[in-house]
């Protein structure tokens, strides 16, 4: 009895010291990986020149028509007013009429925008209210800009574009401009003589050939600087302003340039130095993030702003900045996730030797940070209902999946028989799975540019299936090549013909990925023009395409899925 009691003891003390020690290492990663970093100088005084304003709030879109009210701008601009010294917008209409009375109320000077498409009337209608604007608002419209990004949609030819400006030239009295991106203006040299002072946008995330951070303030002054002496070049002098600049905060990689928290801020800083230092204006973009343009740039368009949609800060300007401030709250719902699974399994764990012991633990860990992380981004990076509703359907089913391969590690690692029943079930939920990465794969081999790789939502069962592998080779001491097939993984006798179809359809796509991503890089315009020759543009793309980690993470996931269904046990025979 004493000793039964004494081993009993033994085995608990043991189950707890494993507790403390995963929850220690756990905690001490995830603080490292949150450090604050310094991410450059400080902006002087902590505002900026200006900032492209959109006053949109959560469910209004121009795309629905439904916009900003008068009481949104007020408060909005009250946030920024000491943030920014200016704003731009690029609207007259559509709800934005009452904004120069609110920038005069808070002291913020306007770079007053009129909105340019492909119908006549609407542009008619834009151009009058951009001109009585400006006129009634001389005090805080400052500078004027006719049309964005006009000429890069193709919406209006160059000669049209060039008469609505002479227009507006002619009807009011501030500077008159166009905005777009700087090869636009390289491209039709004109515009150079058609505006007051030139405006030009530099994005090193949406360059053809994206740039690094590192390299993003170094990008800036060589642009300018091209488009500049380009200018000197026609015997013009003009003043230059970089009409849009910025980086994503949260989206899909680019190449080598990668969004973040720390990136974001990396660069705007680093921005705000080049323009010091060259002066030159600047407009940064922007003041809040922008759920509705997720519907054409994916999550990495609606998240380029200082403030989040619910306005609040996102980036610090000043001092140093961590990538995940509310680690602590993540990492305690992960361990409290966690300590719900080991209560689940406490009284099984104690016939469990170290090793296994320590191996079901880090797993049921991994899971639970793993559905944290997932349902965190998910949520946040959720717009509409249907998206809402799609984060609550991969959260359930990763935990679903998660709870099962947990009973499935038990299992194997306690040398229970099969269960056939658990092992339908994984089938089933795994051909859950697998449809779905083919049908995100095949998105991102035709849309290489704005949909975001779904890595956090595909952890846990490429997870699952390396957790599977390793429980197998440790409970059966010994490896074999049909370990790897994944009726023997879950316990079943189940294979079917579908099987290699779907391993064989996940390697297509991969390959498809590859290809539709290089070719993304390959059919651009500035691509093109610098490196004209098919075989020299090839390794540069290939470059960007491999250097892409959310790309190769996601490569790497579909490779993991694939394998199982590859491999076939041979059916056993009845006797």
């Amino acid at each position: 009895m004493i000793n039964s009691k004494h081993k009993f003891n033994r085995e608990t003390t043991q189950i707890l010291l494993c507790l403390i020690f995963i929850v220690f290492v756990h905690g001490m990663l995830a603080w490292i990986a949150n450090l604050p970093e310094d991410v450059g100088v400080d902006v002087p005084s902590g505002r900026l020149m200006s900032l492209s304003f959109a006053p949109y709030r959560d469910g209004f879109s121009p795309i629905k028509h439904k916009f900003p009210l008068p009481e949104h701008i007020d408060e909005d601009l009250g946030l920024l007013a000491d943030k920014t010294f200016g704003i731009r917008t690029y609207s007259t209409l559509g709800g934005m009429e009452s904004t120069p009375d609110f920038a005069r109320k808070y002291g913020v000077d306007m770079i007053l925008g009129g909105w340019l498409g492909d119908g006549k009337e609407g542009n008619a209608q834009e151009l009058e209210a951009l001109i009585k604007s400006a006129n009634a608002h001389p005090d805080v419209v400052k500078r004027v800009i006719v049309g964005n990004e006009v000429l890069l949609r193709n919406d209006l030819d160059v000669d049209s574009l060039i008469g609505h400006i002479r227009d507006v030239k002619q009807a009011i009295n501030q500077p008159v401009s166009y905005a777009d991106v700087w090869s636009i203006y390289l491209r039709y040299p004109q515009l150079f003589n058609e505006v007051d002072f030139i405006s030009i946008h530099i994005l090193p995330y949406w360059e053809d050939e994206p740039i690094d951070i590192d390299r993003a303030a170094e990008h800036i002054q060589r642009i300018f600087k091209q488009v500049e002496d380009k200018m000197l070049s026609m015997g013009l002098s003009k003043p230059i302003m970089i009409g849009e600049s910025g980086w994503p905060g949260i989206g899909r990689q680019r190449g080598y340039a990668r969004p973040s928290i720390v990136n974001q801020t990396k660069f705007i800083r680093s921005m705000v130095q080049v323009a010091n230092q060259h002066g030159f204006d600047y407009n940064l973009v922007e003041a809040f993030n922008q759920p509705w343009k997720s519907h054409h740039e994916g999550v990495v368009g609606a998240n380029w702003g200082l403030l989040s949609i619910d306005r609040k800060p996102i980036l610090s300007l000043t001092g140093p900045v961590s990538e995940n401030p509310n680690w602590l709250v993540h990492f305690s719902w992960a361990t409290i996730l966690w300590l719900v699974i080991v209560a689940a399994y406490f009284k099984k764990l104690r016939c469990f030797s170290l090793p296994r012991l320590l191996l079901f633990l880090v797993l049921g860990q991994s899971f639970s940070v793993c559905l944290v992380t997932m349902a965190n981004f998910l949520w946040l990076t959720s717009y509409s209902a249907s998206q809402r509703a799609y984060t609550l359907f991969m959260v359930s089913a990763n935990a679903a999946l998660g709870g099962l391969l947990m009973q499935r590690f038990h299992d194997i690692l306690i040398g229970k028989p099969d269960d056939r029943r658990l092992a339908k079930l994984l089938r089933a939920v795994y051909l859950i799975f697998i449809p779905i990465a083919l049908y995100k794969t095949h998105g991102l081999a035709l849309d290489g540019r704005t949909l975001s790789f779904p890595n956090e939502e595909f952890a846990i069962p490429m997870l699952g299936v390396c957790g599977l592998v390793v429980c197998m080779w440790i409970g059966l001491r010994r490896f074999e090549w049909q370990t790897l097939a994944f009726d023997r993984m879950t316990g079943g006798n189940l294979h079917m013909p579908i099987d290699k179809l779907l391993a064989c359809a996940l390697s297509i796509e991969a390959v498809a990925l590859v290809m539709g991503e290089t070719k993304a890089f390959m059919a651009g315009y500035d691509f093109i023009q610098a490196h004209p020759d098919f075989m020299e543009g090839l390794p540069f793309a290939l470059g960007y395409t491999f250097q892409n980690q959310q790309l190769t993470t996601w490569l790497l996931c579909i490779l993991i899925l694939s394998i199982p269904f590859w491999f076939q046990v041979p059916r056993r025979r009845r006797v």
